[in-house]
């Protein structure tokens, strides 16, 4: 069998089959999925028909003594598979493809919504993931468990994962000290946003930052940046001071230790036959006197892991109408579409969107082993 991206690191993961049971190898399996999902396929039985009709070229690189599994065979693999295991050699596969210092790692939740099921009283699945901005590629994801939700699995997610020398960004229902602890521990840096649900600590910071605002920060050390958008008859200007002026906070709230600089975010916007509106939002961050301007692009840099990660699931993988409901099925396919957006993506030659990488990954078998080895390509 000849050796590609995903026979390099997922090769060994532990096969839920009895020995007896073994007529097809689970890279084969795992491959001939993939290469599927990359062309378009959303079910196990369009996975058996895809394989079949690609069997010659899949017997160039794939030893496959058996021919192509059955539907059932995808479908019981793909339920019983250790996820834990898989996603081991996801974030393995994914951080050999780029380098984290001084990236950009939002952090965020989505649910597959049809994967609910009200029969049963199981709940939809909804998977936090981690985002790389600089590398443009998902690093890993977590499942949530039914009775909790994202503040317990962001630490599970961040203890798998090498963050060192990067910045890791949440919204508000991230905003928890033992998280930021977490981030600290692993030798990276954070940027929290902050709302009401924080009570007093947020009240502090705003009334802090809001007092500073109307006296133009006479009193105490800031950086502040200031940019303007226009789009479509918008206008919109943000403007962002920071300050790292926080030990009487860091002595109020002794939680959080790691604090070095709050934020304030000031964005007014002016459209044609609309009133003029203002709103204000306040961050957190570990980073000891930043530069205003890192602090706003890491910000809005926050929103790519939902323009670029979970909208791209929905519109190009339509993972919103997945309804697989047992076993492990659903959150290894959540994986397997990630595996294949990250390849998708990191293939450079194609100069189109994903849809149509996808359109041109089924007609050209050449193309599609660029796809599939991009990995390799990386090295």
């Amino acid at each position: 069998m000849k050796t590609t991206t995903i026979s390099d690191f997922f090769d060994g993961l532990p096969d839920p089959r009895m020995s007896r049971t073994l007529h097809h190898p689970l890279i084969n399996i795992i491959t001939i999925t993939l290469c599927a999902v990359i062309c378009g396929c959303d079910n196990f039985n369009a996975i058996e028909e895809y394989g079949k009709s690609k069997k010659k070229w899949f017997e160039t690189f794939l030893d496959m003594p058996h021919g192509v599994p059955s539907h059932d065979t995808f479908n019981d693999v793909l339920n019983r598979l250790c996820p834990k295991a898989f996603h081991a050699a996801f974030i393995a596969w994914a951080q050999y493809l780029c380098t984290i210092d001084e990236d950009i790692i939002p952090l965020d939740g989505k649910t597959l919504r049809r994967t609910l099921d009200k029969v049963n009283e199981v709940p939809a699945i909804h998977i936090v993931n981690a985002w790389s901005v600089k590398n443009n590629l998902c690093l890993g994801q977590m499942k949530v468990d039914g009775k909790s939700n994202e503040i317990t699995a962001i630490p599970k997610l961040l203890e798998l994962l090498d963050i060192k020398g990067a910045t890791i960004t949440t919204d508000a229902m991230g905003c928890q000290f033992k998280i930021a602890d977490k981030i600290i521990e692993k030798k990276a840096n954070y940027i929290f946003a902050l709302k009401g649900s924080q009570g007093e600590f947020f009240e502090d910071i705003k009334l802090f930052l809001d007092t500073e605002l109307e006296s133009r920060f006479k009193k105490i050390h800031y950086d502040m940046f200031e940019e303007v958008d226009k789009d479509h008859g918008r206008i919109e200007q943000r403007k962002v001071w920071v300050t790292s002026d926080v030990e009487w906070l860091r002595k109020r709230h002794s939680r959080w230790s790691s604090l070095n600089s709050i934020v304030v975010v000031e964005s007014t916007r002016e459209q044609k036959g609309i009133e003029k509106t203002m709103e204000r939002r306040y961050y957190i961050s570990s980073h000891l006197k930043p530069k205003a301007e890192f602090i706003s692009n890491a910000i809005r840099s926050h929103w790519f892991v939902e323009n670029k990660l979970h909208w791209q699931l929905d519109v190009s993988f339509d993972e919103d109408s997945c309804r697989l409901r047992s076993g492990n099925a659903a959150e290894n396919m959540a994986i397997m579409n990630k595996t294949a957006l990250n390849m998708l993506k990191n293939e450079k030659t194609a100069k189109v969107g994903i849809k149509s990488k996808r359109l041109k990954a089924g007609w050209d078998e050449e193309y599609l082993m660029k796809v599939l080895t991009v990995g390799k390509l990386a090295v």
